[in-house]
């Protein structure tokens, strides 16, 4: 099982996202994650999930569609950093990426599948990673961190999200 990262292995500023998983094991939360995320889009129709709980914050169907960009995103800077790449690997304008999305005209049923798909491709990467590999140190967005650092922070990102959704899911009508 993979261990969690040590505090040493990553920027503080990653800290929230790396102890949303807890001591979990990370490939059954990652697993279980995929299924919540699932269950809660399936619970929300097209309306409540294009509401913004509050002005100038994102819908469902965007967060949604952030969190599937941000998988991609970072599932590109686990390969990276997993495979030995040294490059200061960039960041992303979460905000751009949202607002030229245009997650509010897609289905839920087209972004739940979307984001399966996108698991499911990094559940897929898992497999290639040897276990020396999970301790690789990489540079991302000018912050180092190990291989399975990043891991972490794919599930803890999205736990973060879906945090906001799940609070707010009584506001969403």
């Amino acid at each position: 099982m993979l261990q969690r990262p040590q505090a040493n292995e990553f920027d503080s500023y990653f800290t929230k996202y790396v102890y949303n998983v807890g001591d979990k094991n990370i490939n059954q939360f990652l697993r279980d994650q995929e299924q919540n995320i699932v269950h809660l889009y399936n619970t929300l129709s097209e309306k409540e999930a294009e509401h913004r709980y509050a002005p100038g914050k994102w819908s469902a169907k965007e967060t949604l569609g952030h969190i599937n960009d941000s998988e991609r995103i970072m599932s590109y800077w686990l390969l990276s950093v997993a495979r030995g790449d040294q490059t200061d690997l960039p960041g992303y304008d979460q905000e751009t990426y949202v607002n030229h999305g245009d997650f509010n005209k897609s289905e839920v049923a087209a972004l739940i599948a979307d984001f399966q798909r996108a698991r499911q491709s990094t559940l897929s990467l898992l497999d290639s990673i040897s276990p020396a590999a999970w301790v690789r140190t990489g540079v991302v967005v000018h912050k180092r961190v190990t291989a399975r650092t990043i891991l972490y922070i794919i599930a803890g990102h999205t736990e973060h999200h879906m945090n906001i959704i799940k609070h707010y899911g009584n506001r969403l009508t």
